[in-house]
């Protein structure tokens, strides 16, 4: 396969090395576990934490005589992922057995796919960033394929002083590998592709996403080489668990390859491990060609066939994706593209968003959830499906703000007593006489007192009109944030004389 450079040099991604710049250069084989209740051939149960080696069939264990059947379950989700993925949908496909020896694969192959794959070549838009600026800047991420595969079972090296054992619950477990085109330049894009990537999948619901279970693993393909020159050797980083860790092993794999060649010697083609105990890479085995798998059809397994009215029909059914619904955010909702970008970065809070946004101001509705939600999540280290306050309550609150009946500070106030305690933000405002100072006597009163008790501010206002913030200031906290802060602006200058 000829493999086609198709992004221009570009200075902003180089790295410096003792003797000039360096271009890395990253392709990435993302592993996504299909999301389906039984596994690409066997009846047997894909859910995680059962008991090592509850979900294992007589296919999956390779006893004999046992003979595959595809789950067509798992052909619609790899049909719909590659369709949210803008890829070929190839109608014909083929099942290949992968052959190669590791004590948990049962049948001393895999099942895969390997020049005939059932997805062809796709794009993935990915915004990189922000930078120091706030800016991002938008990247398109070649994917090169993606094909099912079955999954191998686990090895477990520390159960036991001296013996390994193996649990096969994963083994026949169905996997979409999604193979990216050589277009990363980074370790900032390799993370915000696979973010993206993953916010795609999770969108369609066909992988979950949750890579500390092993459902989505990356292997990093990372070379250097010279801006603009050949590509350079590569090493493949295996069975990469997290998006900072890819990030990680990016870095240390260049600078790794940067030494050796800075200093005369040269690259050789193997697959690394990375410790991110030690924050670096290390030697795993020599890389396999494909001719040492010894790939040929697999004889149990006919080739896959469907038609395009297959597609179409799974085609109608597919969810609004990110890329649409952000810029439906931006263009029907007003908001910048930046909220949009981190609404829309998970389905989840995506979801929680639309649930507050419904009937009431788009632009309020996404600040209360970037800035309090989002912000209150990352502070007790949270995520968006536990949030102990609800749509609804978000909800409520922006509407007892938009009746006048609280003021902005009130209801950040009253947003910490539903994070902490729960309850109905109406109830708890009449419960706790909570409501805003609307009753202007009142207002005129208090602004009265702080006026007479400041008459050297006073003068000073006179000729620095932007002191007035500062009797508003006063007054909101003499009447402990109740007032209406516009009525006490209006009240402010007027009284002070000042336009």
């Amino acid at each position: 396969m000829t493999i086609v450079d198709t992004r221009q040099p570009d200075p902003k991604r180089f790295i410096s090395g003792a003797t000039g710049d360096w271009e890395i250069i990253v392709g990435m084989e993302v592993h996504a576990q299909v999301t389906s209740e039984s596994k690409l051939f066997s009846g047997a149960s894909t859910s995680f934490g059962a008991e090592p080696n509850d979900n294992v069939s007589l296919v999956d264990a390779a006893m004999p005589g046992m003979l595959p059947v595809i789950n067509e379950e798992c052909v619609r989700q790899a049909v719909r992922t590659g369709l949210g993925l803008k890829a070929q949908i190839n109608h014909r496909s083929v099942f290949d057995r992968k052959n190669y020896f590791y004590p948990d694969l049962p049948q001393g192959y895999q099942i895969s796919q390997y020049q005939q794959p059932i997805v062809g070549e796709g794009i993935v838009k990915v915004a990189v960033g922000p930078d120091r600026q706030g800016n991002f800047e938008d990247i398109e991420v070649g994917i090169e394929r993606l094909h099912l595969e079955q999954d191998a079972g686990k090895s477990m090296h520390d159960q036991h002083p001296t013996m390994s054992y193996v649990d096969l619950n994963r083994s026949g477990v169905a996997l979409m590998e999604i193979v990216s085109k050589p277009d990363i330049r980074s370790a900032d894009e390799a993370k915000a592709y696979l973010t993206k990537l993953r916010t795609i999948l999770r969108y369609l619901g066909t992988c979950d996403g949750n890579m500390d279970e092993g459902s989505m693993r990356a292997d990093v393909n990372v070379s250097v080489r010279k801006p603009g020159g050949d590509f350079g050797t590569r090493c493949e980083i295996k069975n990469v668990n997290s998006i900072r860790f890819v990030g990680q092993a990016i870095e240390s794999e260049a600078r790794r390859q940067i030494a050796i060649l800075e200093d005369g010697g040269s690259i050789d083609q193997e697959t690394r491990l990375f410790d991110p105990t030690k924050g670096e890479t290390r030697s795993m085995r020599s890389k396999e060609e494909a001719h040492d798998y010894r790939y040929f059809p697999d004889p149990d397994l006919l080739p896959l066939e469907f038609d395009q009215a297959y597609v179409d029909d799974l085609a109608k059914d597919l969810p609004e994706l990110p890329d649409d619904k952000k810029e439906r955010l931006v263009t029907s909702l007003g908001l910048s593209a930046y909220d949009a970008s981190v609404l829309v970065s998970e389905k989840a809070i995506a979801d929680f968003y639309e649930k507050v946004a419904s009937g009431r101001d788009g632009k309020m509705a996404a600040n209360w959830v970037i800035n309090d939600l989002l912000g209150a999540l990352n502070k007790s280290g949270e995520e968006i499906e536990s949030t102990p306050v609800s749509p609804d309550q978000i909800g409520a609150i922006i509407d007892l703000i938009k009746e006048g009946t609280i003021s902005g500070k009130i209801a950040k106030d009253l947003f910490e007593i539903v994070w902490n305690e729960g309850g109905d933000p109406a109830k708890i405002v009449e419960d706790r006489g909570m409501k805003q100072v609307t009753d202007t006597g009142a207002i005129e009163k208090a602004v009265d007192e702080v006026i007479a008790a400041n008459p050297d501010k006073v003068a000073q206002a006179k000729e620095k009109p932007t002191l007035a913030g500062w009797f508003v200031g006063q007054v909101m906290k003499a009447t402990g944030g109740k007032a209406n802060p516009k009525a006490v602006n209006d009240l402010v200058k007027s009284k002070l004389g000042i336009e």
